[in-house]
Parts: structure tokens; C-alpha cells; sequence
């Protein structure tokens, strides 16, 4: 299996496999000017969530059952993706896709019934 394996590894995947990809090297940097915004703040001002890089979430408050509600299931939310729970980046409103998907199905049978 040695280099033929790899090579088709590389092939197939387009990088060999065990190695940090792009996505978890930018996370990780992410993650580390998150932690690192905090840090500079003074103890009292730290909040321990907001936005790095202008626009990305971070959320590294303990979680909450109302946290998750809010932003895992909440069908009446207007956005589909919200920040993580605990995390940087995004997660899907899952509530709001269900609600989304239910209100064009209900279209669409509204639309097949007759008049």
C-alpha cells in the first residue's frame, strides 16, 4: 500500500491524509484570535463572546439550554444560520429550516387542492 496508496490519497482527497487542512488551520486561527481579543480586555470587561475578523462569532460562555433553544431551534428566528453554541463560526437554526420546509410544503398542497 505504501506510495501508490499515498499518491492516490493525495489524488483523490488532494492532500495526504492526517495533516491539518486549510479549513481547521483557519479555525484554529480563528480560535486563537478569539481567545486572544479576550485576553487584552481587562477581567472585568471580558465577555467571552462577540465577533473576530469583523464578522465571525465566537461564543465561549458555558452553554445554556436557552442558548442552544435560540440558536439550534428556533423556528420563529429569521435567520437560518446563528452562532455556535460554544465555538466560533456558525451552526444551523435547524427549527428555522423545519418551519421553512413545512411552510412550502403547506404551499404546495394548498396549491394542489381545488378551488
Amino acid at each position: 500500500m505504501g506510495k501508490q496508496h499515498d499518491e492516490q490519497q493525495v489524488e483523490k482527497h488532494g492532500r495526504k491524509r492526517g495533516g491539518p487542512g486549510l479549513f481547521q488551520l483557519v479555525m484554529v486561527g480563528l480560535v486563537v484570535a478569539a481567545v486572544t481579543k479576550e485576553l487584552q480586555k481587562d477581567k472585568e470587561d471580558r465577555t467571552w463572546h462577540g465577533t473576530v475578523a469583523g464578522f465571525v462569532p465566537y461564543e465561549f460562555r458555558v452553554p445554556t439550554v436557552e442558548r442552544f433553544r435560540e440558536r439550534v431551534w428556533d423556528p420563529d428566528g429569521e435567520h437560518v444560520l446563528s452562532p455556535h453554541v460554544f465555538g466560533v463560526g456558525w451552526t444551523l437554526n435547524l427549527g428555522r429550516i423545519v418551519a421553512l420546509v413545512r411552510h412550502k410544503v403547506d404551499d404546495s398542497r394548498e396549491g394542489d387542492a381545488p378551488a
